[in-house]
């Protein structure tokens, strides 16, 4: 397929439609130990040999606490409207309970200030994986009680943010901290045990819904939601036991969430699969998980193929495979996307994380990154397609900002449209940057743009 151009009528997208860049805390500030930051999980888990890939740590990743006025000139100078971002739980209360650290509070509304300056929205994220150590001690998200730790710490930020975001997140990927931090071990707090996988995700799930209700009862004026990590799940082939497995894998990662959000109850074929490991549910919890939301956000990078015979070989697909071997498959956005408003009762859709991590080399001032070019402009036009289809989509984000630390993976993995030389904290567009700059150049410029029944506007439908 051929790279769509900033100027193709075919991606002409509503002026109501959000264009934006994410990052996340502990990826990007550094500052591990400054101005009074406690230990988060992932401070701890870096720790832990043969843990990250390249046995490096967030301690300084981009330096972002200090660099982050020209970062946010940065962020400006693409054109995008909002800038989607998380607090650092243990930088604003460093135990996760007790004590609020006003220099960590100060920093944060240091940067919303500077994003409304500059004619940015600033989208908060309040959980991106970076749970207070404190916590993790006593059980984290195992332990029932940081739920309410965190409906502490949100009414928290809410009172210190909350009359000048335009969007508050409670979790980031709520699958990622519950499976692959408590099941596969594979990232922090490092735990491989199903049982307390599946009751840290009940746990994060409900923390969710009971969060919602306290910053609606505080009349918070910004949108409210939860971001999800979903993909298509397609069977490897039509055989009963795959079409089964990947039934099942669909009902793991995209129905266990979805379900009891939209419809107050976990899917029962997954709780029939899990037995003994599913988790314990008190009276009036699945009520409160599925609380109202304002918008649904969607972390997308590729579909999953499953086979019963074991991991399925994506090189076998035929198609382009990122840095992180994951197939590029931008179809499968649209195919999500109309899933998820033809399945559930959702509001409006956003594509909260969206990019490829690629090789790049910094080469005479450019890093020609035609690969990130391609995967960034063939998701968008898929974005479009479902819009086309009578979706309703309320924004798209990039995935991500600037390089950065990429969990287990340390700094080996480069997903930002901007480049950072770890030395000497350099940034430099790439030419993926300034693709999307000029195509959000000529979005802002062309107001030709037509209304999709029932789905939001774009030309050439």
């Amino acid at each position: 397929m051929t790279t769509p151009t900033p100027t193709d009528p075919t991606l002409q997208f509503p002026p109501e439609f959000v264009w934006g860049v994410a990052t996340s805390a502990f990826q990007i500030e550094g500052a591990a130990d400054v101005d009074g930051k406690g230990p988060s999980i992932w401070d701890t888990f870096c720790q832990q040999p043969g843990a990250i890939a390249d046995a490096s740590d967030g301690r300084i990743a981009c330096d972002h606490y200090h660099r982050w006025e020209s970062d946010l000139d940065l962020i400006a100078d693409l054109g995008v409207d909002a800038y989607r971002f998380s607090v650092s739980w243990p930088r604003v209360r460093p135990g996760g309970s007790g004590a609020w650290n006003p220099r960590g509070l100060g920093f944060y509304e240091r940067l919303v200030d500077g994003l409304l300056a500059r004619g940015l929205q600033p989208y908060v994220t309040l959980n991106h994986w970076d749970l207070p150590d404190e916590l993790q001690a006593n059980g984290g998200w195992a332990n029932r009680d940081t739920v309410h730790r965190f409906v502490e710490y949100a009414q928290g930020l809410a009172d210190c943010l909350g009359d000048r975001v335009a969007s508050i997140t409670t979790h980031n990927e709520p699958w990622v901290m519950s499976v692959l931090g408590h099941e596969t071990g594979i990232f922090a707090p490092g735990v491989k045990n199903r049982a307390t996988a599946m009751q840290a995700s009940h746990h994060l799930l409900l923390s969710h819904g009971l969060a919602i209700q306290a910053l609606r009862a505080q009349s918070v004026k910004a949108q409210l939601g939860i971001v999800l990590n979903l993909s298509p799940m397609h069977a490897a082939t039509a055989a009963p036991a795959d079409l089964a497995k990947a039934r099942l894998e669909d009902g793991r990662l995209t129905r266990w969430f979805l379900d009891p959000i939209f419809n107050a109850s976990y899917p029962a074929d997954v709780l029939e699969a899990l037995g003994a490991d599913a988790p314990r549910v008190e009276a009036g919890d699945m009520n409160a998980i599925a609380s109202r939301m304002d918008f649904l956000g969607v972390n997308y990078y590729s579909r999953a193929v499953v086979s019963a015979d074991g991991p399925w070989d994506v090189s076998r697909s035929g198609r382009e495979i990122t840095d992180m071997g994951w197939e590029i498959y931008p179809e499968g956005l649209t195919e999500l996307l109309m899933r998820l408003q033809r399945d559930y009762p959702v509001p409006p859709l956003f594509v909260t994380e969206n990019g490829g991590a690629f090789k790049d080399s910094l080469v005479d001032g450019r890093v020609h990154d035609r690969q990130r070019t391609d995967y960034i402009a063939r998701h968008i036009a898929a974005v479009a397609e479902a819009m086309r289809q009578g979706v309703r989509m309320g924004g798209y984000m990039v995935w991500s900002l600037m390089d950065n630390f990429e969990w287990a993976s340390g700094y080996e993995k480069r997903f930002g449209i901007v480049h950072v030389d770890y030395e000497t904290q350099t940034r430099t567009l790439k030419d993926s940057a300034r693709w999307y700059r000029e195509f959000l150049h000529r979005q802002k410029a062309d107001s030709s743009a037509t209304t999709v029944p029932g789905a939001g506007s774009v030309t050439g439908a």
